[in-house]
């Protein structure tokens, strides 16, 4: 028979685990309520989407507790967005101008030729990453200098050998690439202008830019596998087949350890997409 004194250690450890649960529900019911608000998460997209350079984000970011989002917390949608097209077809060629950035390159780097640049047309881009292939279109129509930019840091192995720093699962679902330092503040060493419209949508299958403010675009970008109520500042350039939209589920399903909570959001994917190399069709 239980003496009086394991009763109330028994009765202590319920209790302990009662006042556990209702903590962390609370958590999910704050993090998700800032989640599904569109409008906190396109301020604060507009704050992080998704390139951190201020030091007060970063700080934020760093100090945060880690956490994971588990499966069952994950509402991932099945269906596409409608690709978006512009609505009156930019100069062929056109040229692109690609200045030093403040901020040396992450990686050692050539910035493109930005002469002659194509606006018609696609390229096919397979990235070959830890997780899976991630096959990708790239539209020159609609963004031909970010095209331009990706492709030659593709072939210059730039890319290579570098992890995604981010994943967001709840409100914004995406996965943020292209930052050899693996900080969220790496760069190309240059940057180049927005390629935005009014009509731009995001969600599920969108292949964007990553930045800081208007015309900063540099080396980084995010593959959206779900939601992404975001207003149009940030450049479209391209698509992720099928196969990858997969790969980026299963990713996401794994869940993050929280270094970015609770602004902007998400953390390191607990699943490490590491691109062993990308392939880009002649």
């Amino acid at each position: 028979m239980a003496t009086n004194q394991q009763r109330r250690e028994a009765a202590k450890r319920k209790l302990e685990r009662q006042l556990a649960r209702r903590a962390e529900r609370a958590k999910r019911r704050r993090i998700i309520g800032v989640g599904v608000t569109a409008g906190v998460v396109v301020v604060v997209a507009g704050l992080i989407v998704i390139l951190a350079t201020r030091d007060g984000d970063d700080a934020a970011a760093d100090n945060a507790t880690p956490s994971t989002t588990p499966s069952e917390q994950i509402d991932i949608p099945t269906e596409r967005v409608s690709v978006p097209e512009r609505p009156e077809p930019l100069p062929n060629p056109t040229t692109c101008e690609y200045p030093a950035s403040e901020e040396p390159a992450a990686k050692d780097v050539q910035p493109p030729d930005g002469k002659n640049v194509s606006s018609r047309g696609t390229v096919q881009v397979t990235l070959r990453s830890t997780a899976g292939d991630i096959p990708l279109t790239l539209d020159r129509s609609l963004a031909p200098c970010a095209v331009n930019s990706f492709v030659s840091l593709a072939e210059q192995g730039y890319y290579t050998d570098t992890s995604c720093h981010r994943i967001s699962t709840q409100g914004l679902q995406m996965l943020q690439c292209g930052d050899p330092a693996g900080s969220g503040r790496g760069g190309p060493g240059y940057t180049f202008a927005d390629e935005v419209f009014d009509q731009l949508k995001y969600g599920r299958g969108v292949l964007a830019m990553a930045n800081s403010g208007p015309d900063t675009n540099g080396s980084q970008f995010f593959m959206v596998y779900g939601d992404a109520p975001l207003d149009p500042s940030y450049t479209v350039f391209g698509t992720i087949d099928d196969a990858g939209l997969r790969v980026l589920d299963k990713v996401a399903r794994a869940g993050h350890d929280g270094s970015f909570d609770p602004s902007p959001g998400g953390g390191k994917p607990t699943m490490e997409v590491k691109f062993t190399g990308v392939d880009v069709a002649a």
